[in-house]
């Protein structure tokens, strides 16, 4: 067992080092970091105990790095996790053999965890750097570091434990997957303000996956002393003091950030356990209701004998936009989901029900067509065509416009209103470029999915 997790650690760690992704990820922190301190004016990532923003010192600075990494940079880790060079595993030699499927997820996870605290350690160097810079008073190197692994470090391993359980079973290696891991990152940043009043303990402090609660609330919270990170509006002047460390040596914490490694493990473990192989499940003639839904629409048989010669099309570029309108929108399911998406445009608020599920809609049917047609494989094929990629990518850009047009049609006539048409559109667009530009890079649909689901809820909430 030991020898199977040793050779597939090894295996997908060297895979992992030879993939262009690792080093973007390696960059994300350092570049990043010094975005992620809020200035005096309150521009970058905001982390303030209220309304005033913390003097940064040396511990200060620990936690406020780890507190980003642990709320806001899990999406970029699972980005990579999901789309790196080992996104790609030889199953068909892996399920036929006797190796314990603990053991391969262990080695897995622990080739994950090694590329996500990599990450950690080169923002670790970029701390220091900062400190450098901004920290008031003594700068303590170990302090930050110190207190920049506590909080991150557990988050970051229970992400690679998450992405190896979620590969674990069939319904969730793909988009399914996607969403569940976005359900969990919402939940863990929505969980710890139902304990931030609470004095400190360790099932309280277990609640708080991110870690950020305890070191910036203190041991008892205050009144009025709410904690906000990201936006806060009608900041007080000046900055005041934080002792950050009475929280990370509270009662409890540092035990539940180790807590939550074991967690983590256990998770890993599990994953092996649950593994469920890869199979090709034959197609009967009928099918079930869902495959019926997924299915595209079918096409009329042609007749060699009775078909004509192939000719010219007159309108090339109309044509081109068509083709890819009905790429888009192929598969029954779509169809019904974009008539309830356009209904629900008949509702009062157009942004947040309407115009949200088109914009959904969208996001998937835009992301999954622009990874289908910009596939390296597919590449190679289409520079045959007549017509350059270039020509089929705005093609493509006009099709989703159209989708977006036609979605906010109903809405716009029932309220004799063109702006759900100027919203509905500029939406679409906007995914569509999105899912394109990023699909091009990375000839995949998921980066673009990832990123285009990161805006969607944005635009939502904002």
């Amino acid at each position: 067992m030991i020898a199977v997790a040793r050779a597939t650690f090894i295996a997908n760690l060297v895979r992992a080092s030879r993939g262009w992704g690792l080093w973007l990820l390696l960059l994300a922190g350092p570049v990043g970091a010094r975005f992620m301190i809020a200035r005096d004016d309150g521009s970058g990532v905001q982390i303030a105990v209220g309304k005033h923003l913390p003097v940064i010192s040396s511990a200060v600075l620990g936690v406020s790095l780890g507190i980003v990494v642990s709320t806001l940079l899990l999406p970029i880790g699972f980005l990579y996790l999901r789309a790196n060079a080992t996104r790609r595993q030889p199953w068909q030699i892996d399920e036929v053999t006797s190796a314990s499927r603990v053991a391969i997820a262990l080695g897995r996870f622990a080739a994950d965890v090694v590329v996500l605290l990599a990450m950690l350690s080169t923002l670790t160097l970029a701390g220091g750097f900062l400190g450098w810079l901004i920290v008031t008073g003594p700068l303590d190197l170990p302090r930050i570091a110190a207190l920049l692994w506590l909080i991150a470090a557990p988050a970051l391993i229970g992400l690679a434990a998450v992405h190896r359980f979620l590969d674990a079973l069939p319904l969730t290696r793909r988009a399914a997957g996607e969403l569940v891991f976005f359900i969990l990152w919402f939940a863990s940043l929505a969980m710890p303000a139902a304990v931030a009043s609470q004095p400190s303990s360790f099932l309280v402090n277990l609640a708080d996956f991110p870690g950020f609660v305890r070191p910036l609330a203190g041991p008892v919270p205050l009144a009025g002393q709410d904690v906000v990170i990201g936006g806060v509006e009608g900041l007080a002047p000046g900055r005041a003091p934080l002792d950050v460390m009475a929280g990370v040596l509270a009662p409890g914490y540092i035990a539940s950030r180790l807590a939550w490694t074991g967690i983590a493990l256990v998770l890993a473990v599990l994953g092996g356990l649950l593994y469920r192989p890869h199979r090709h499940r034959a197609r009967h003639k009928s099918g079930g209701v869902f495959d019926r839904l997924l299915a595209p629409k079918p096409r009329r048989t042609a007749s060699l004998a009775e078909s004509p010669p192939a000719q010219g099309i007159g309108l090339p570029y109309l044509g081109l936009v068509l083709a890819e309108f009905r790429l888009i929108g192929a598969g029954r399911l779509f169809t019904l989901l974009a008539i309830a998406a356009a209904l629900a445009g008949l509702a009062a608020d157009y942004r947040h029900i309407g115009g949200a599920a088109a914009g959904l809609l969208l996001v998937f049917a835009l992301s999954a067509h622009a990874g289908r047609s910009e596939a390296k494989g597919l590449l190679a094929l289409t520079r045959t065509a007549p017509l350059p990629a270039m020509i089929r990518r705005v093609a493509f850009l006009v099709a989703g416009l159209g989708w977006g047009l036609l979605l906010a049609l109903p809405a716009s006539a029932i309220r004799l209103s063109a702006a759900p048409l100027f919203q509905g559109g500029g939406v679409a667009l906007v995914a569509a470029l999105i899912a394109t530009m990023i699909a091009t890079i990375s000839h995949s649909g998921f980066a673009g999915r990832l990123v285009l689901i990161l805006l969607w809820y944005v635009y939502i909430a904002a």
